[in-house]
């Protein structure tokens, strides 16, 4: 007996010496504090990243899955408090005016043509349908720094003649209000910035069609496409993190990355023409193609234009190979009339005066310029007299965009432009870090995140998030908005960021729970 309880008493202590070791060696959880930062009422100012938009649309499952609706879930466990957004009717997106369609649904992934495609239904979401109450969720789609300073920008009565933004018109206190003013009357202790993001990307996601407004100081006058000039941005962003930081709230704001490193300028090549892609997946048509268009037209543009000390702009196509797109750059010297001149004993002066306008500066694409994801449709379909650029729908055989007619400026970013972006967005960057400085606030690098993305990627437990399209993981299906993991991805460096300049211990949010896709019907 006594020999049994030895050997208890023993085994008790060699268990109660492993329970003791195994306590000494597990990690000890940090609790979680807020540090200096006091995250009672959050605010978020911003544009489409912060509402949540995904998927070329705002719905709501996309707006429950925003970067700062998952700083706020994060936010509460160090005294934060609610947060609320101005939720849409549905997860089929879109936007109803009047009854009207003013923008379309979500997309979705469909298996059997291996492209996005719109989900099906009508949008129920009613912009004069208002919504009452503060939001902390003031993330606005489509808005340009200064809109949040621009009076009326809620205004539903400005909404169908673009003066102001339907977005904010749904959820803004009064019609004559600005977003910056609906959000200092809430008195927020925390605030989160990031904007300046569209300041740039409608003049890159319509090839360039804008202009770089540097020197005008009067957004009124600037056109939808145009690049905010860099003062105008300084003086905007200086007001609003002045008003926000008024009464001693701390914030956290982010820089901006190179937009043409979002899938949307980076997953269509500038090469995509092989015999396949040309006989529209018979390959001996397509080669058959590229051997009458050889003849027909690149033989003789490429003779020609070599005539003329520019033959580097044309090479004959690959019966083998792919080759690159053919396009217009408006920045080539126009060789419209010398074409001209040169086809008129051979077509008559009629079809070289049409040869010579449409190919005037006509080149074929580089791997220095970027082709917007949008164009992916219109490569080999017929020009219309609509999106020609000379007014009528050239016949065959030039009537294949890319293939045997130009693309226009829309379609492409040609170097000159990327520049533009690159210049535009680094006077930005040097706005935000400085004001972030002077004013003691954390700072998010999202450019290094993005250009991490781009490169190899960002791992993270058994997965590898990237920028690669569809299949990435960080971009939903537009190419340009984050995916709801992409979202907990921005959630996490913010984090990250708020950690580090206020003391605080805030835990990162598991991207393995959020998806990279949503499907076509969200329960």
């Amino acid at each position: 007996m006594k020999k049994n309880i030895k050997l208890l008493l023993l085994v008790s202590l060699t268990f109660m010496t492993a329970c003791n070791n195994d306590d000494n060696d597990a990690p000890v959880e940090v609790p979680v504090v807020p540090g200096s930062a006091v995250f009672t009422k959050y605010i978020a100012l911003g544009d489409s990243f912060a509402a949540g938009y995904s998927d070329n649309a705002l719905f709501k499952k996309g707006q429950e899955n925003s970067y700062p609706n998952i700083l706020s879930q994060q936010f509460a466990a160090a005294g934060g408090g609610a947060f609320t957004q101005p939720l849409t009717n549905d997860n089929i997106g879109g936007l109803l005016l009047g009854g009207n369609v003013i923008a379309g649904t979500r997309l979705s992934f469909d298996g059997a043509t291996q492209t996005p495609i719109n989900v099906a239904g009508k949008p129920t979401t009613e912009v004069t349908a208002h919504l009452t109450g503060s939001f902390g969720n003031l993330g606005v789609p489509g808005a340009k720094s200064f809109h949040l300073l621009a009076a009326g920008y809620g205004n539903v009565a400005g909404v169908a003649t673009g003066a102001a933004n339907p977005y904010f018109a749904r959820f803004s206190s009064a019609p004559s209000t600005t977003v910056l003013a609906d959000a200092v009357v809430q008195n927020p202790t925390f605030f989160s910035l990031f904007i300046g993001g569209n300041d740039v990307l409608a003049y890159a996601t319509s090839g360039g069609t804008g202009k770089d407004q540097t020197g005008n100081p009067n957004p009124a006058t600037y056109g939808s496409n145009d690049i905010t000039d860099p003062a105008v941005f300084a003086s905007v962003y200086g007001n609003l993190v002045t008003a926000l930081t008024a009464k001693g709230a701390k914030g956290v704001v982010a820089n901006l990355p190179y937009i043409t490193a979002l899938p949307h300028f980076t997953t269509v090549p500038y090469n995509p023409l092989t015999p396949k892609v040309i006989g529209k997946n018979n390959e001996a048509v397509g080669v058959a193609t590229i051997k009458a268009l050889n003849t027909q037209l690149y033989g003789p543009l490429k003779q020609v234009l070599t005539a003329l000390s520019a033959g580097d702009r044309i090479n004959l196509l690959s019966e083998t190979g792919a080759s690159p797109l053919l396009i217009k750059d408006e920045t080539l010297t126009n060789l419209s009339a010398q074409l001209t001149a040169a086809f008129t004993p051979t077509l008559g002066a009629q079809n070289a005066a049409f040869y010579g306008a449409v190919f005037g500066q006509a080149r074929q694409a580089k791997s220095t310029d970027l082709v917007v994801l949008t164009t992916r449709a219109d490569i080999g379909t017929a020009p219309t007299a609509a999106n020609s650029g000379i007014g009528i729908a050239p016949p065959a055989p030039l009537n294949a965009f890319g293939i045997s007619y130009p693309l226009q400026d829309k379609h492409v970013l040609i170097p000159t432009e990327i520049a533009e972006v690159k210049k535009a967005t680094d006077a930005y960057n040097v706005t935000i870090e400085a004001i972030a400085k002077e004013k003691g606030l954390a700072f998010v690098d999202t450019r290094a995140t993005l250009t991490q993305l781009a490169n190899g990627g960002i791992r993270f437990g058994n997965f590898t998030m990237s920028s690669s399209f569809a299949t990435g993981g960080a971009f939903s299906l537009d190419g340009v908005h984050p995916s709801a993991r992409g979202y907990g991805l921005i959630a996490n460096i913010f984090i990250d960021a708020i950690n580090a300049t206020y003391g605080s211990t805030l835990r990162h949010v598991d991207l393995a729970i959020y998806p990279i896709q949503y499907p076509a019907t969200i329960q």
